[in-house]
């Protein structure tokens, strides 16, 4: 697996640029330029032949909390015996799925669908729901409060400067101060310009400009807008064995509810946090884990996970192949 990533071939001044990437994957060449320590014609052609192998892609994301774009739901799915890998494909075709890994553990499969409304969600589960012949079974949590995303994820290659300077307005989602706020939808051109960076998140403003046909400086405050108000980020997709983490995983967490805010905060402050939210049904604290090594887990599972504030079940699904993260199909980048 590492072989086929193209972990062997990539150096400390390859991993410094994706880190600052992933701090701020539309940061100014020249930034990353700095933090990477090297020239920043050096640093693009760097990108770009990353990027060309399939191994780093930047995609813009709307932010659901901010922009009333919809609801997560994440799926945890068992299926029939020697069919997972089928159901897996047609799983990660629908435009609903924004997340989907195979996994090894209590699930075979675990799908994060986002449904525009209530209507939606019920065709896609109940009725609509692809490869229904090949599921064994289904157990599904809904995501009410975030406490840590993958776009403000630190890899920690970089020293705590980097992010003071690449991302100086990045707050946790739970300590912004408009988190009470209703979300504001985005207006036409604001969906206009966040669908092309949902392509290519590095996508230069008069490039965007030409498609859409009007000019730049409409759409650059398009985009500020958005991003201003948290409506719009940008996440630096990569498999995180290249950056040195051999082992993802979810984790799913019962934890009494009147310690469920504390647990939460605790655990989006660890350093390998990509994800975390509140959620309902059995596990109400869901999250999207990284560490070094397998080795990891078990001084993570007692340090970690057995320390938070009232914990009463744990269970983890480790990763065996990611197919999409962000809308974005990644197995196929390799």
């Amino acid at each position: 697996m590492t072989a086929g990533l193209g972990l062997e071939a990539l150096d400390e001044v390859d991993r410094r640029i994706i880190a600052a990437l992933q701090l701020n994957g539309r940061a100014p060449w020249s930034a990353v330029a700095r933090w990477a320590g090297v020239s920043e014609t050096t640093v693009q052609r760097r990108f770009t032949a990353l990027h060309e192998r399939g191994l780093v892609h930047v995609v813009g994301v709307i932010d659901l909390d901010r922009t009333a774009a919809g609801s997560s739901m994440l799926i945890r799915v068992q299926a029939r015996p020697g069919r997972g890998w089928d159901l897996a494909e047609q799983l990660t075709a629908r435009p609903e799925a924004r997340f989907l890994a195979v996994v090894t553990g209590t699930a075979d499969l675990i799908v994060d669908f986002v449904a525009h409304d209530n209507d939606e969600l019920l065709r896609l589960l109940f009725t609509d729901l692809p490869g229904a012949d090949l599921i064994a079974g289904t157990e599904s949590v809904a995501v009410i409060r975030t406490f840590a995303s993958a776009p403000g994820w630190d890899t920690g290659l970089l020293p705590p400067e980097a992010a003071a300077e690449l991302r100086p307005t990045h707050a946790r989602p739970y300590d912004r101060a408009d988190w009470g706020a209703p979300p504001k939808a985005p207006g036409e051109l604001e969906r206009a310009v966040a669908e092309e960076l949902a392509v290519d998140g590095r996508l230069p403003v008069s490039a965007i400009a030409r498609k859409l046909r009007t000019s730049e400086s409409s759409v650059a405050r398009a985009m500020d807008r958005m991003v201003s108000r948290g409506g719009l980020q940008f996440r630096t997709l990569v498999e995180p064995e290249l950056l040195g983490y051999g082992v993802e995983f979810m984790l799913w967490l019962s934890i009494h509810p009147g310690h469920l805010d504390e647990a939460g905060r605790r655990l989006a402050a660890h350093p390998g946090t990509k994800f975390l939210a509140a959620a309902t049904g059995r596990f109400n604290l869901v999250g999207q884990m990284v560490l070094p090594a397998k080795a990891d887990l078990f001084g993570y599972t007692a340090e970690v996970i057995g320390t938070l504030p009232g914990l009463n079940a744990s269970d983890v699904t480790l990763h065996l192949a990611t197919l999409k993260r962000a809308w974005t199909r990644v197995d196929r980048f390799r």
